[in-house]
């Protein structure tokens, strides 16, 4: 899941675009995207869609829905209208506690038994707020059904007067988010980068927080998949070097050797887990 495109849930027109592009996964909102207004006709468009089975039929992307807050009035309805086949993850916003979330999950299984959903949809928590920030490994080890944390730097940084790209701050943000959720053992996302037009500043970004072993970064417009696309997978070096240390690893377990050297490097056994991930993404994406 290199690149999310976020999809308003109220703009229906975008749908098959979003479909048809080259993001691995898609998050159709009904949070922020969709005025107060039209909360409930964008909920009726994406139940509508998704009972069109076009979403379930995409079979190369992850399709996500986000909710609203379940400190507002829309998260039941959201969660009993759009919890349907085809939905990989519900995205829950600014969860404040474990019990948050495990009444999240389980208001989500409720919706899968009443819609006959085959594949109940697992939890993606956004990092927005100062508490899940620091209680992160809490929130998503509340639940079996979270499968990643997601950080949100808008919400997080721009109330507390923190400037958005103001790197130090970035970075530990990042690096709280990708600890928590590797205490968890779930994976990390990255969230958006307001300024479409900024595609260095984009790049950028999306290179520090795969620094940071983040799995994709999220795009706001379509302007942004090919390169959150292109940072997020391995490079062919990588692959090499990757490759290199897994059979080399494969020698010293037959040989019963706990530390080695490749290329200089002496590698044990946390390198290998490393190795051995950069592998399976890249067979995963047909690089290897």
């Amino acid at each position: 899941m290199r690149s999310k495109l976020f999809v308003p849930g109220s703009r229906p027109e975008l749908f098959a675009k979003a479909l048809a592009s080259a993001a691995d996964s898609l998050s159709f909102d009904l949070e922020d995207a969709v005025a107060e207004s039209r909360k409930d006709e964008a909920r009726a468009l994406l139940r509508d869609f998704l009972l069109s089975g076009a979403a379930a039929g995409a079979h190369a992307k992850t399709i996500i829905v986000r909710v609203n807050a379940m400190d507002t009035p829309h998260f039941a309805q959201d969660v009993e209208q759009v919890v349907r086949d085809g939905v990989h993850l519900v995205n829950l916003p600014k969860p404040e506690s474990a019990a948050h979330v495990a009444r999240a999950a389980n208001a989500i299984a409720d919706a899968a038994r009443a819609n006959g959903v085959h594949r109940v949809p697992g939890l993606l928590l956004n990092m927005e707020t100062p508490k899940s920030l620091r209680i992160g490994a809490a929130l998503a080890a509340a639940h079996p059904s979270v499968k990643g944390l997601q950080l949100g730097l808008g919400d997080l940084f721009e109330p507390y007067g923190i400037h958005r790209r103001e790197t130090g701050a970035i970075a530990q943000a990042m690096f709280a988010v990708r600890m928590a959720a590797a205490e968890a053992g779930v994976w990390a996302y990255d969230g958006a980068f307001a300024n479409i037009r900024d595609m260095d500043g984009f790049r950028a970004e999306c290179e520090l927080s795969r620094r940071m072993g983040f799995l994709g970064k999220t795009c706001i417009h379509p302007s942004q998949i090919t390169v959150a696309n292109e940072v997020f997978q391995p490079s062919r070096q990588e692959i090499d070097d990757a490759l290199k240390v897994v059979e080399a690893a494969r020698g010293a377990d037959r040989n019963a050797v706990g530390a080695y050297v490749v290329d200089g490097r002496m590698i044990d056994r946390p390198f290998v887990l490393r190795a051995q991930a950069i592998v399976e993404s890249a067979r995963a994406l047909g690089l290897a």
